[in-house]
């Protein structure tokens, strides 16, 4: 998974929080490498109570916010569990692929220029931030990078606030579409994989080539702009990575929004990229869901959480 240098053990449990609605999934076992919904649940958040930012005040009404979340938890049969993993809305993080310019000396020179960097790429003190990081492989020039998230402290305390409310314990908390990528690490295949994941101001892209991200784009546009964002994505992509022979070309998008229709994004990379890309189903990426209900937007986030277990 993106992050982990270990293999903790995370509970099959995970709440997906958004600007809209909360969700409570937990998962099981259906086979090699794929998971079926054991409990699941989805409630709306009454307009106004979240607004993601990342570094502004999220939470209106913590306390309508705790009853929503009450709600979601009671509706999945869920009131046991404390132990879970977040899945917060991307707005509330930042997310960059970090490029040293020289292998550093010594491990604290490599904390200090990172931190550094960090600061510089987020726009906020790193002493304020929660980063989570991980290296991944070095650029063309070979560079040292490293994959980076960061989440303000404040953000992350004022839904922590909430959970000890319930008695939980957050052991993993990471925004949406960084939990969502974790879908596409696995792929052991050597193309390329392109998450694009819709939020209420655009949505964020991640590129992962050989299971490591490669690009991340968070675009801000309205909804009507959402194709030709993606378009404009897509052709920098075949500018940047189309002709090269280290690695694959891009061969399948994983989809996560309502605006964003496989028929329009598939038309959209013919387009961009003169081939024709397969737009990835949940059980493509080993989730199975029992019927239409379910809806793969409000519980691809949490879900892919809850598949670390």
């Amino acid at each position: 998974m993106l992050f982990s240098l270990t293999k903790p053990n995370y509970p099959n449990a995970a709440i997906g929080i958004e600007r809209n609605s909360i969700s409570a999934i937990a998962l099981q076992k259906a086979g090699r490498g794929s998971y079926s919904i054991k409990q699941a649940a989805t409630v709306d958040l009454p307009e106004g109570i979240l607004n993601p930012s990342f570094l502004d005040r999220n939470l209106a009404d913590p306390i309508e916010f705790a009853a929503s979340l009450e709600a979601t938890i009671v509706s999945a049969g869920m009131m046991n569990q404390k132990r879970w993993s977040i899945s917060l809305p991307s707005s509330t993080a930042r997310s960059a692929i970090i490029t040293l310019d020289a292998e550093p000396a010594s491990r604290q020179e490599t904390e200090e220029i990172l931190e550094w960097k960090a600061e510089q790429t987020f726009g906020a003190p790193a002493s304020q931030l929660r980063i989570s990081r991980k290296r991944i492989s070095a650029n063309r020039e070979g560079k040292p990078r490293y994959f980076a998230t960061a989440i303000s402290l404040g953000v992350i305390d004022e839904y922590e606030l909430v959970f000890e409310r319930f008695g939980w314990s957050a052991g993993l908390i990471l925004p949406r579409a960084v939990g969502e990528a974790n879908w596409l690490v696995s792929r052991t295949d050597k193309s390329d994989s392109l998450l694009i994941s819709e939020q209420f101001d655009g949505f964020t892209a991640l590129l992962l080539r050989g299971g490591e991200p490669t690009v991340v784009r968070t675009v801000t546009c309205l909804r009507n702009e959402i194709d030709d964002e993606v378009f404009r994505l897509l052709m920098f992509y075949n500018d940047r990575y189309g002709t090269l022979g280290d690695g694959g070309y891009l061969e399948r998008i994983l989809l996560v929004g309502r605006d964003l229709i496989p028929a329009k994004i598939t038309d959209i990379a013919l387009q961009a990229l003169g081939k024709t890309l397969q737009i990835m189903r949940p059980s493509d990426i080993g989730l199975v869901l029992p019927d239409a209900s379910f809806n793969f937007e409000e519980l691809a986030g949490p879900a892919a959480l809850a598949a670390l277990a």
